[in-house]
């Protein structure tokens, strides 16, 4: 028999789709009191860190930035974001007592990341690994790991590992502070329903076909959001994207926005949208084509858009939002005569020292 050659961007649609079902069995397998994500917790709790440290790179990066507000506003603690050369390539060796690090990998198999947990192990941290890969390095590596449960994930540009990333942060902090995970329970019926309008999305991907810059932004929880927009963007059409928070494109990036520069804005409901609403009037001035995901009544004052059901706080909106940009994505790829199944140049496993 011949052999079939999947249709660009089918991988990456599935994986898509798929997601409101992976975030239902991670509800599910994450609920009972012995699972992983229970007894990472559990440690974390009795080890009451004074400081929290995420290691991670691409995609997880911005997971690793999304669990940092959800930390420090959640949990009350500062945190950081590593910067792995500085254990792994200049041989800092910190004191890290007190400290909780946690490592956030979709494959738990870069060199980097899991010299950097080894290195703060025996620099006193407790060191927890998040990955969809339960026996990979990064996960042995640490005193506990906690599995995403994404399943195999066949699309180079990850979709279903960074909500799943999303949700078990969440879901691990949420824990962590006495809860029940039970405000993340509407997720999955909610991201259904925003799925729904992928024929939306692919319309308006066309309006941005022949884009060779843009912009994203967003604020607060929303601020991740932003950034792994712009990663997809780039990776699978190859845009020249940068992203900003909405404070920071204020603060001088602003004067580079014209009618030639989309910006894509993420702006639901909660503080974060709040502090975008000086943004938008600004970008207005500059003549911008705003695409915005958010509120209902953000998307009326931008250019286009898709409003995001109601029902989800905003710590839990972040899991929503990306989903329109995903869709985004991989239309606009295919628009503009790629494949986002295979971005050119890249591998689904990036090995960085």
């Amino acid at each position: 028999m011949p052999i079939t050659t999947p249709a660009a961007g089918s991988l990456m649609a599935a994986e898509i789709a798929e997601q409101p079902d992976v975030w239902r069995r991670l509800l599910a397998e994450t609920r009972a009191a012995d699972s992983d994500l229970a007894r990472a917790a559990d440690l974390i709790a009795r080890y009451r860190p004074r400081f929290v440290q995420f290691v991670a790179r691409g995609t997880s990066d911005h997971a690793a930035l999304y669990g940092k507000y959800v930390a420090e506003i959640g949990l009350q603690l500062p945190c950081g974001l590593v910067s792995p050369s500085t254990m792994t390539a200049y041989g800092a060796r910190p004191d890290l007592a007190g400290v909780l690090m946690i490592g956030v990998s979709q494959s738990g198999g870069s060199p980097d990341l899991v010299r950097s947990l080894e290195v703060a192990r025996e620099c006193g941290a407790l060191t927890i690994a998040v990955t969809n890969k339960a026996d990979s390095p990064l996960a042995l590596a640490a005193a506990a790991h906690v599995d995403v449960r994404a399943g195999v994930e066949r699309a180079v540009a990850a979709t279903k590992s960074y909500t799943a990333q999303l949700l078990t942060l969440h879901l691990l902090f949420d824990r962590v502070r006495g809860g029940s995970g039970a405000a993340a329970a509407a997720l999955p019926g909610l991201g259904e329903q925003l799925l729904a309008a992928d024929d939306r999305v692919a319309l308006l991907a066309q309006r941005y076909r022949f884009a060779t810059r843009l912009v994203t932004t967003g604020r607060g929880y929303s601020y991740p959001t932003a950034r792994e927009a712009a990663l997809k963007l780039m990776e699978t059409s190859y845009l020249s994207a940068q992203a900003f928070s909405g404070a920071d494109l204020l603060h001088g990036p602003l004067a580079m926005i014209e009618p030639q520069v989309p910006v894509l804005a993420v702006v639901a409901d909660g503080v974060g949208g709040e502090a975008m609403g000086h943004v938008l009037p600004r970008l207005a001035e500059q003549g911008a084509d705003v695409f915005c995901v958010g509120s209902a009544a953000a998307v009326e004052r931008a250019s286009v858009g898709v409003a995001l059901p109601a029902g989800a706080s905003e710590e839990l909106s972040p899991l929503l939002e990306i989903l329109p940009f995903q869709q985004l994505a991989q239309h606009l790829a295919i628009a503009r005569g790629g494949n986002p199944d295979a971005p050119r140049g890249l591998r689904k496993v990036t090995e960085t020292l």
